[in-house]
């Protein structure tokens, strides 16, 4: 029998060496393999309302640029109509003061002749009406002269007489016309005040 014994203590391992064999013969899984088994078992759980919130968000974001870019561009286009129409008074208010002088030399030419029914005199008459309707037409005022009382926005004052007939501060004598375009002043009327 002890030789039974001897056989059976033989053949029968310990017990740590059978763990490590175990531990040892058993087969390494793969990633892929958990990843297949997991996707298996794996409920997909998706927050619906957090996607919402994120659409509704990214929706309000786009919509809020397009406002500012339809407002910007708003802003651009009136801004350039203004430009437009401030380059064209620009430009008739710099042709107008050049035509100013011309003006003044017809004015000049009509009071200094005495034969009022001359040819010469009516063709010049002609002529200085159609730029001063010319001028009405564009827009252009005549400023106030004698008797108004005098303002130093539209009138240059170069002399100062004293006179009873007039008021304190009264333009007594123009000089010079002064013409006005869109409440802007071409140029202010030279004039005497009088007191």
């Amino acid at each position: 029998m002890s030789n039974n014994n001897e056989k059976q203590q033989e053949t029968i391992p310990d017990k740590s060496e059978v763990v490590e064999s175990e531990q040892s013969t058993e087969v390494p899984t793969t990633a892929v393999d958990e990843n297949v088994e997991n996707e298996e078992n794996l409920q997909v759980v998706v927050d619906w309302e957090a996607v919402v919130k994120e659409k509704d968000k990214l929706a309000a974001d786009l919509i809020n640029r397009l406002q500012r870019n339809m407002a910007e561009f708003d802003n651009y286009r009136k801004r350039t109509v203004k430009e437009k129409a401030n380059i064209y008074d620009d430009g008739i208010k710099n042709t107008l003061e050049k035509l100013l002088p011309v003006v003044d030399n017809f004015e000049r030419a009509l009071t200094a002749t005495d034969e009022k029914d001359s040819s010469l005199y009516k063709g010049l008459e002609m002529i200085f009406r159609q730029l001063s309707d010319i001028f009405k037409h564009m827009g252009v005022e005549l400023i106030p002269g004698i008797g108004s009382n005098f303002d130093y926005n539209v009138h240059h004052a170069v002399a100062h007489i004293e006179d009873e007939t007039f008021g304190e501060n009264v333009v007594a004598e123009e000089l010079q016309k002064g013409y006005k375009y869109k409440d802007n002043v071409l140029r202010p009327s030279m004039v005497k005040v009088a007191n």
